[in-house]
């Protein structure tokens, strides 16, 4: 598939899932001929293609990679929730277990690298834990695996902001319906249900490489969330940035970038 300069221009791609059919918006970034696996980008909780801006492009042009970025269901110009639907209590689950693989298959992608962020950081976890033969690595940036009140306070605080404040603006600038991608992430998150949400026993089949990053002022989890995963893979390497909140691409993008590049590149 061949890449536009400077970026490709967006695509969609088209699947079925239980029973629906779902429209996926999707860009190719970085290098079109590279000798490495393309590196799939997973969006956080409120993410898109378009709210990582060029960071997946600089990323892999600096280092010579190909890259595929693109916006799970619900979010920027993919398939929007319906107002009254709720995500499940496992709906990072489903992401990683059922639509991923059917969003692979659509375009061709075999053992791609997973770089996730925040919530994709984790779908990229519970993706390499079902299917530790389908990944060649995974970056996990700010990831989930488990509940915390530090997460909880701060979903509760851009709940006010969405409300009360200009949050829902902002966002209609990387979504085409913001109510979608906001109430369907920050719903299951304040869910009383979800308190109970935890993957770490499905980190201990994850075979492949692992880079776990946090910020160490990250507003979102404490470190626990990273030393967790490396407590149940023993071959992952953590690494803590500092002065850098939960958004290591914007806050650490150069130190980020390095530690990604370096870590795919030396265990490719």
């Amino acid at each position: 598939m061949r890449l536009n300069s400077p970026l490709a221009e967006p695509a969609f791609a088209q699947i079925e899932w239980r029973d629906r059919a779902l429209r996926l918006e999707y860009q190719w970034v970085g290098t079109e001929a590279s000798v490495y696996p393309v590196i799939v980008f997973l969006h956080e909780g409120l993410g898109s293609v378009s709210m990582w801006k060029n960071y997946p492009d600089q990323f892999c042009r600096a280092h010579g990679f190909r890259g595929l970025v693109f916006s799970r269901y619900g979010y920027g110009n993919s398939t929007p929730r319906p107002a009254a639907e709720r995500w499940p209590v496992d709906f990072m689950q489903r992401q990683a277990h059922e639509v991923l693989p059917l969003f692979f298959a659509s375009l061709g992608i075999e053992k791609p690298w997973l770089f996730g962020h925040s919530d994709g950081a984790s779908i990229a976890l519970l993706y390499a834990s079902r299917f530790p033969q389908q990944v060649s690595g995974i970056v996990a940036v700010a990831p989930h695996i488990m509940v915390e009140n530090l997460t909880v306070d701060s979903i509760r605080i851009a709940r006010d902001a969405y409300m009360t404040k200009d949050l829902r603006v902002k966002l209609g600038r990387y979504h085409a319906d913001a109510d979608s991608a906001f109430w369907g992430w920050n719903d299951v998150w304040l869910d009383p249900a979800f308190r109970a949400w935890n993957i770490e026993p499905d980190l201990a089949a994850i075979a492949r490489p692992v880079l776990a990053v946090q910020g160490e002022d990250d507003e979102y989890g404490t470190l626990e969330q990273v030393f967790g995963i490396c407590r149940k893979v023993p071959h992952a390497r953590v690494v803590v940035l500092p002065q850098c909140g939960h958004s290591p691409h914007r806050d650490q993008p150069e130190a980020l970038s390095q530690e990604a590049a370096d870590f795919i590149i030396h265990t490719a």
